[in-house]
């Protein structure tokens, strides 16, 4: 990729990972334009190509704006997911874009334009010294959806000792950004590795919106590979938890034994010491099992990404869209 130059923008930088969902994305930034422009707001568009299979819609492409002032799509050699785009765009975005914040949202509508604006209002409350996350109040998926996110958030307390609320959407004062393009962390989840890294946040309630057009890429596999994948960044807590469980099983075991062989002096009788011995073994099976997944999980930090260092090597090229310049740059 040739060295772009680093230029300096008194907009903010908005930051939407896209894979293939052109049309929910023309349609959104319809909206936030009319929604900034309302509130007398002027943005640039950073749009972050996961490797899409489809060429962007002309409704994407045709749109004119008022309050976006410029739409860039950097592009991906291949598809990373939606959590490793934003790390890539973030990178990008601190490495070439002097702005007064970085937006991060979904392309899809689920993240309401309405909301911006009180991302934008409470950063200002906190002169641009936090970041602001929005927190659901409101989902508006089915309830087998709702279910398993209950589940979800109370495993991450149990497992991490601490509760989330928020996601991807969120804004970032860009004198933060240069410390948090240096969280490995952020590479497998990007809400999860600001909370590990204490960097300052706050968040404000925003109610969740519907999809604008088509269905969700997001199947139950890759909810539960996106779940699994924040709760492992505390993958060095969780090992201690699961130290301390294990510790206390082998002294419930113990005692457990002592009662069994106790048992067995007053009343020769197998069964008590076969069905204890057989509970300790299911018991330690389940433990090695949880301690495995873990294990495994936890690798993938090990691939030691960094960020602010190794972000290049997956940027195809730059291409400007709006307004119309139509140039791109490649490796």
């Amino acid at each position: 990729m040739k060295n772009f130059q680093k230029y300096e923008t008194e907009f903010i930088v908005i930051l939407i990972p896209v894979f293939n969902d052109w049309y929910s994305l023309g349609i959104l930034l319809e909206h936030l334009d009319y929604v900034l422009f309302d509130a007398a707001i002027k943005c640039e568009i950073l749009v972050i190509d996961d490797a899409s299979t489809i060429p962007a819609h002309e409704k994407f492409i045709t749109t004119n704006f008022q309050s976006i002032k410029k739409i860039s799509c950097l592009k991906l050699k291949r598809n990373l997911g939606h959590q490793r785009a934003i790390t890539i765009g973030l990178a990008y975005t601190e490495a070439y874009i002097y702005c007064p914040a970085v937006l991060v949202m979904d392309g899809d509508g689920e993240d309401a334009p309405k909301d911006v604006i009180k991302l934008i209002e409470k950063c200002n409350d906190e002169e641009y010294q936090k970041i602001v996350f929005a927190c659901r109040t409101q989902r508006s998926e089915s309830f087998l959806f709702r279910t398993f996110y209950f589940i979800y958030k109370l495993l991450y307390k149990i497992l991490t000792g601490q509760t989330i609320s928020i996601g991807n959407f969120s804004l970032i004062p860009y004198k933060l950004l240069s410390r948090i393009v240096v969280i490995s962390e952020i590479w497998n989840h990007y809400s999860s590795g600001i909370l590990k890294a204490k960097l300052p946040w706050v968040k404000i309630p925003c109610k969740r919106g519907s999809r604008l057009s088509g269905k969700s890429k997001m199947n139950f596999i890759s909810l539960v590979i996106h779940g699994l994948s924040a709760i492992s960044v505390y993958g060095d807590i969780i090992g201690v938890r699961l130290l301390i469980a294990t510790l206390v099983l082998m002294l419930c075991s113990f005692i457990l034994i002592s009662i069994v062989i106790l048992i067995r002096l007053a009343i020769p009788n197998w069964a008590p010491y076969v069905a204890g011995l057989s509970f300790i073994i299911l018991l330690q099976s389940m433990n090695i099992s949880i301690c495995f997944v873990f294990l495994v999980l936890n690798g993938r930090n090990n691939f030691n990404f960094l960020p602010h260092r190794d972000y290049h090597y997956f940027v195809l090229g730059l291409e400007e869209i709006f307004p119309n310049k139509n140039i791109e740059f490649n490796k």
